[in-house]
């Protein structure tokens, strides 16, 4: 089933049940209030909102028109984001940036930080920017939301926590970053809210492209309605969600509406951009200008700014949008009065 968070007169929203071609939308008032409230209680209410996402897709509920533009983030405020780094490339990749270290590549255990998650961005919601040349990239990841895990909880405990899969726009201020890293306690000011897309995913509902504890679609992102990148998420992965989730229990136990992400999606290539249809890509800039410094001596991609535009979406079958797409601009913080 596919859900989604609709705006409303509180924080957390509405909670509603999105058919499988993300057209229309039916309110899960009766069963859960929110999408908390349903992950607090799962096992009993997920069989009534796979019931009525069984009904709105039979026709024999009418349902509202689903509209991405009227939804929060599906857990507009959650108890914990956790980012991984489940993409070694990445990391290869980006390892030369001012703040990156060397020691920070680690290929046993995965690097995991806790991002902000008192307010998470809609997928159509501007990238506020509080100043010009903060180098500001988008990095393309996915979502895993969990149910409880206990501290040091076995794989098959790991595996079947994951209650829902989206995509997310995990923003980076990269001129933060060193004095973060060098000057702090990690990642504060460089990351500021993530945004995500508009529908979460039960992963039976993602049939085959959900194996492995992976997600087996190419993950597109335009800028400035051009190609970017086009990732396949399920490619060159070295730790998988329940990876993810064990490093994350190791010593604490976690509570549902937890947030799991995977680290920005990356796949071994030597080209850059630009990039053709059948290309790969990057899943972010920081990416792309590394690739080019090695190649042209000096980066030629910019970094975002105002007015600025990006698209992200996991594709499916007949160039479906699987989640909705992320589309955010990005404006300029307006000063005070």
């Amino acid at each position: 089933m596919k859900l989604a968070t609709l705006r409303a007169n509180r924080p957390d929203g509405q909670l509603v049940v999105v058919s499988n071609d993300l057209t229309r939308c039916v309110s899960a008032g009766r069963i859960a209030p929110t999408l908390q409230a349903a992950l607090d209680d799962w096992q009993r209410l997920s069989p009534e909102l796979s019931a009525l996402s069984a009904q709105l897709d039979k026709g024999e509920i009418a349902g509202q028109p689903f509209e991405p533009t009227t939804a929060l983030a599906p857990l507009p405020r959650a108890y914990q984001w956790i980012d991984g780094a489940g993409y070694m490339s990445h990391l290869e990749r980006v390892r030369s940036l001012k703040g990156s270290r060397d020691a920070e590549l680690q290929s046993v255990r995965p690097l995991i930080y806790q991002g902000g998650s008192d307010s998470l961005s809609a997928a159509t919601d501007p990238i506020v920017i509080p100043e010009d040349d903060l180098a500001l990239d988008f990095e393309v990841e996915l979502a895993a939301i969990i149910g409880p895990v206990p501290m040091r909880p076995s794989r098959d405990q790991a595996s079947a926590a994951i209650r829902l899969i989206t995509v997310c726009n995990d923003v980076s201020l990269r001129r933060l970053v060193a004095d973060d890293l060098q000057n702090g306690f990690g990642f504060f000011h460089s990351k500021p809210s993530t945004s995500f897309a508009p529908v979460v995913v039960t992963p039976d509902a993602l049939g085959d492209r959900w194996r492995d504890n992976k997600l087996h679609l190419p993950i597109r992102v335009e800028v400035n309605g051009t190609l970017y990148g086009q990732p396949n998420a399920g490619v060159d992965v070295h730790f998988d969600f329940v990876d993810l989730i064990i490093e994350a229990a190791r010593t604490r136990q976690l509570t549902a509406g937890t947030i799991i992400g995977s680290g920005t999606i990356a796949n071994h290539h030597d080209s850059t951009l630009p990039i053709k249809e059948d290309g790969i890509g990057f899943g972010c800039i920081a990416e792309a200008r590394t690739a080019e410094k090695v190649k042209f001596g000096k980066a030629r991609t910019p970094f975002l700014k105002p007015g600025d535009s990006v698209r992200i979406a996991a594709i499916g079958t007949g160039n479906r949008s699987v989640f909705g797409d992320i589309r955010q601009t990005v404006v300029a913080l307006s000063p005070r009065p």
